[in-house]
């Protein structure tokens, strides 16, 4: 029995970013992609794209899906997203996993608005700004996250605009669960010096 074909990333995210772009929805990816981007590499088999609607987006998502042949996961994607704001998808061909994450803050839409343009497949493709990858590992708080900001702040962490990662760590904190995350930019940006 054969396993499935490896997934070329690069062709797959740059037709993945030309079907949203279709559709005149912003987005970036974040995730391990901007890891790859902006960190050390590692292992990843999935694409996290941050899209700069709300869950009323759905319709145009799944367009994309239809597109590519990316198989929603939950067995009613509508009531998911509502309670979720995220679409988990999968490519048949593949087996690769697309996250769909559906923003509703002002953050996000700044952090789309900041996202830094990469080609790939012949096709611009946004990717989470270095300081907007460390601050969503550090909100989503895993300890992969964390070894994620950490190989971040190694590669990129004299070029990083730590007012700004400062800013949003202390905006952050007032969510539970998140206060310590100015003291986890503190120990970042003592890494980085």
């Amino acid at each position: 029995m054969g396993s499935p074909p490896a997934p070329d990333f690069p062709r797959f995210i740059g037709r993945l970013a030309r079907e949203i772009a279709a559709r005149r929805l912003s987005f970036m990816l974040i995730g391990g992609q901007a890891v790859l981007l902006h960190g050390r590499p590692r292992l990843t088999e999935d694409v996290d794209v941050t899209l700069g609607v709300d869950p009323s987006g759905l319709p145009l998502v799944r367009e994309v899906c239809e597109a590519l042949h990316l198989q929603p996961l939950p067995t009613d994607p509508e009531k998911f997203v509502r309670e979720t704001f995220v679409l988990p998808a999968r490519h048949a061909e593949t087996g690769m996993r697309v996250d769909f994450v559906f923003s509703t803050t002002p953050y996000e839409r700044q952090a789309i608005g900041r996202a830094v343009t990469v080609v790939l497949g012949d096709a611009p493709v946004p990717f989470a700004a270095a300081e907007d990858l460390l601050i969503h590992k550090l909100f989503a708080g895993r300890p992969r996250d964390w070894d994620d900001a950490l190989s971040v702040v190694r590669r990129k962490g004299r070029e990083l605009d730590w007012d700004y990662v400062e800013r949003w760590a202390r905006e952050f904190a007032g969510v539970p669960g998140r206060e310590e995350m100015p003291q986890q930019v503190a120990r970042l940006r003592a890494e980085a010096s």
